[in-house]
């Protein structure tokens, strides 16, 4: 089988996108060649690449093709779309001669099934549709872009290229409502989490790192992860506020776009701290600090993006905080396993009154730790690469 994967960002760069497409990636080249058509490395890259029109890596199955984009910082929205623009300028007649045998779509840039969707149907080949995040909703949801005749259009070609996928591959089941409501056959979507790589040993809550994390508060709540639009801040802020003299506190690990409007929210509550992101090798001393780790999705986000750090937080044994809508895949998976609890994230009084219910009672915090580290089995990565693998190829073999 050979497979192109269309996905603007890939290793060296390091969004999210870009290493779990590499993740993902990889194993399917043990079995199969496997084309990614990606662009100058652009997104916080490890290394950056001089101009060039194209360029080609061979390792193994696995080739790597990089069309000659703009690379300009992600961070000024100009040169973002220019970075966006010029990779499918130059992506999309490259992506028309490799000739695969399935044409495998991400989100980056954000039309990019738009654009996967016309490659697979030019060169007569089955589309397979990886969503990461849900366009244009998350645009409109984020309010990145204000609703207009544009994004109308957006959305109806978004529904032409989900429902002329022969495979929708979502990350949780509130993804996989949204997908359904936009008409698309139940039969052709198909969730594949993110997953985690189950550590044999766990870190103890009394390391360095968590004690640098949790400094002098008696019980905390931390955030560890990006700061970005989809989060419930504002509500998180306020009920740290209500909880600040009962020796609660609330501590963000990360960065974000984010990041100035909390603090400027959070100014005066000492309740409330932020740390920067510490190395990957801290990453067990991390999810060991807080007492109640957080998972936070905005109502009204639901299903467009799915956060992946409620794994980690599993594999750690951790109970988790979710403060998200009820219909979140995070608030399923809490009530499911019976390894956390959540809160409205419209109601800083319903996220205080969970906390105050958990911190006279360690042995129910306990309780939900155990049966966090029991659920993550279900959610092992490798599980996870082995279904990706598998809907591939049944597609193929259709």
């Amino acid at each position: 089988m050979r497979v192109l994967v269309l996905n603007e960002y890939f290793p060296p760069d390091t969004s999210a996108t870009a290493k779990l497409a590499a993740q993902f990636i990889e194993p399917l080249a043990r079995r199969h060649n496997v084309t990614v058509l990606c662009g100058r490395p652009s997104y916080d890259p490890t290394e950056r690449h001089p101009p060039y029109l194209l360029r080609r890596e061979v390792r193994g199955n696995l080739v790597i093709e990089r069309v000659g984009s703009t690379a300009f910082p992600r961070f000024r929205m100009r040169g973002r779309v220019s970075n966006y623009l010029t990779y499918l300028a130059l992506a999309f007649p490259r992506a028309l001669a490799i000739r695969p045998d399935i044409v495998l779509a991400m989100t980056d840039p954000p039309f990019m099934g738009i654009a996967g969707s016309m490659i697979a149907r030019l060169i007569g080949r089955p589309f397979v549709y990886n969503i990461r995040d849900l366009y244009p909703d998350m645009a409109i949801g984020g309010q990145i872009v204000r609703p207009g005749k544009w994004t109308e259009r957006w959305e109806r070609m978004h529904r032409k290229a989900l429902r002329s996928a022969a495979r929708v591959i979502v990350l949780g089941e509130d993804m996989r409502d949204r997908i359904l409501d936009k008409g698309v056959d139940p039969a052709r979507i198909a969730i594949v989490r993110d997953g985690v790589s189950l550590p044999v040993t766990l870190a103890s809550p009394d390391n360095p790192i968590a004690r640098e994390i949790r400094g002098d508060f008696r019980f905390v709540l931390v955030h560890a992860g990006n700061l970005g639009f989809y989060g419930a801040w504002s509500t998180l802020i306020r009920a740290a506020r209500l909880l600040e003299s009962e020796g609660v506190g609330l501590v963000f690990v990360g960065e974000g776009a984010c990041k100035s409007e909390i603090e400027a929210e959070a100014a005066g509550c000492r309740a409330v701290r932020f740390l920067p992101f510490f190395p990957a090798r801290d990453l067990p001393g991390v999810l060991a600090s807080g007492d109640l780790p957080i998972v936070t999705v905005k109502r009204g986000l639901e299903g467009v993006v799915v956060p992946s750090k409620l794994y980690p937080l599993l594999a750690a044994g951790r109970p988790v905080l979710g403060v998200a809508p009820p219909g979140a895949d995070v608030v399923r998976i809490l009530a499911r396993t019976g390894c956390g609890v959540s809160a409205d994230p419209d109601d800083p009084e319903s996220v205080a009154q969970m906390v105050r219910s958990l911190l006279g009672d360690p042995e129910r915090l306990g309780q939900m730790g155990s049966r966090a580290r029991a659920a993550s089995i279900f959610y092992d990565r490798v599980k996870q690469f082995q279904i990706f693998i598998d809907i591939m190829e049944e597609v193929a073999s259709e």
